[in-house]
């Protein structure tokens, strides 16, 4: 480990698949010095064999959790072992441009930004079609009042979610001109530095946002405390998992089915919107109906394509049915892993928040690390 002012926290997305890819990015494109701390959540065997055997050669702090966790709870972990000025959280499933992470340390030192996120790109070739290029959560009138402190907006009794994110889909050398650092009203986790001393503002990530919103949650914590978020387009990496993302490997499919389980985002949305007093707009009441939609698109969707000699009206008849049968192992599998786990890691993130690091250090019995 050096003495760098980064720790860079790695955990997964939603699949293992690509994390072998990634950690070769980001030792092939890292210029600027990094301390790293891996959490390998509960990977296949041969993964879990690679990972650590990598630790020993790039010396690196391997935590390995015996059980699922969310990505929040990842974070959450691996936070727990970071001393530095700053961490760095990406995913596991993420391909990095050269001297990504020199920029974003960049753009907080000279900006003092509590938070700064990378360019985000999706799908090959990799780096040129936007993703996340910072967006907005609500309009400009009510951004203001939010960021002031106000329980509600003066117009009505919830905060109404606008979630806007510009130049999405669209290719980088036809908006270049127009990418420029500036403030923003949140950045992604794939790529996301943040300054350490924040968490002794707001506490540890919040866990109930177990699969969605997340990066929302975390980024109007940071403004409701006056802190700063940037987009540094100079950062540039992209993640290999957005829809239509490659077939998947049948080893991911149980964390892949927890990770979107129709229970997680129930849970989740409807904690979004107690945390934040937001209206259930079209968009969450979108979001209810459709739930299991990335289960569909990973899992139906590509097993429905072999399927294409059938007329339309039996297509529609066995998709269907297929939907139907998905949702009720989706059930099963998320009941079963909820009574196999005792939950040891489900912290409060409400606690005190002196007591961040702590709380995750307490429960060494689900964790292993190298070191």
């Amino acid at each position: 480990m050096s003495n760098s002012p980064v720790t860079i926290v790695v955990v997964p997305r939603e699949r293992y698949q690509f994390a072998r890819e990634s950690l070769e990015s980001l030792y092939e494109n890292t210029a600027f010095p990094f301390n790293l701390v891996y959490v390998d959540n509960n990977s296949p065997t041969q993964l879990q064999q690679y990972l650590s055997v990598q630790a020993e050669l790039k010396d690196f702090k391997l935590i390995r959790s015996n059980r699922y966790l969310s990505p929040n709870e990842a974070r959450n972990v691996g936070l727990s072992f970071v001393d530095t000025k700053y961490v760095v959280f990406v995913d596991n499933d993420v391909i990095f441009a050269p001297n990504w992470l020199t920029a974003l340390v960049d753009c907080s030192e000279t900006t003092d930004a509590t938070v700064v996120g990378s360019l985000v790109c999706q799908y090959q070739p990799f780096h040129e079609i936007v993703h996340c290029a910072g967006g907005e959560y609500f309009s400009a009138k009510a951004s203001i009042e939010f960021a002031a402190g106000k329980p509600q907006p003066s117009d009505r009794s919830r905060w109404l979610l606008e979630e806007k994110t510009p130049y999405q889909n669209q290719r980088i050398d036809a908006v270049c001109d127009r990418l420029k650092r500036a403030t923003t009203g949140f950045v992604e986790f794939h790529s996301m530095l943040v300054r350490t001393e924040i968490f002794k503002e707001i506490g540890i990530l919040d866990e109930k946002f177990c699969c969605t919103k997340e990066y929302l949650d975390f980024c109007m914590s940071v403004t409701r405390a006056g802190g700063t978020i940037y987009l540094e387009p100079n950062s540039v990496v992209t993640f290999r998992t957005h829809p239509p993302a490659p077939t998947m490997n049948w080893s991911d499919l149980p964390y892949f089915m927890l990770r979107w389980s129709d229970a997680w985002e129930l849970g989740n949305l409807r904690h979004f919107q107690q945390k934040w007093n937001l209206e259930e707009s079209k968009y969450f009441q979108r979001r209810y109906k459709k739930l299991g939609t990335r289960r569909r698109e990973a899992l139906i969707d590509p097993l429905m394509a072999k399927f294409s000699f059938l007329g339309k009206q039996q297509q529609k008849w066995f998709k269907k049915r297929l939907i139907k049968l998905e949702k009720r192992l989706n059930r099963y599998l998320t009941n079963r892993y909820a009574k196999a786990s005792d939950r040891p890691l489900d912290l409060d993130s409400s606690q005190g928040k002196k007591s961040w690091q702590a709380n995750v250090r307490a429960v060494p019995n689900q964790l292993t690390t190298n070191n």
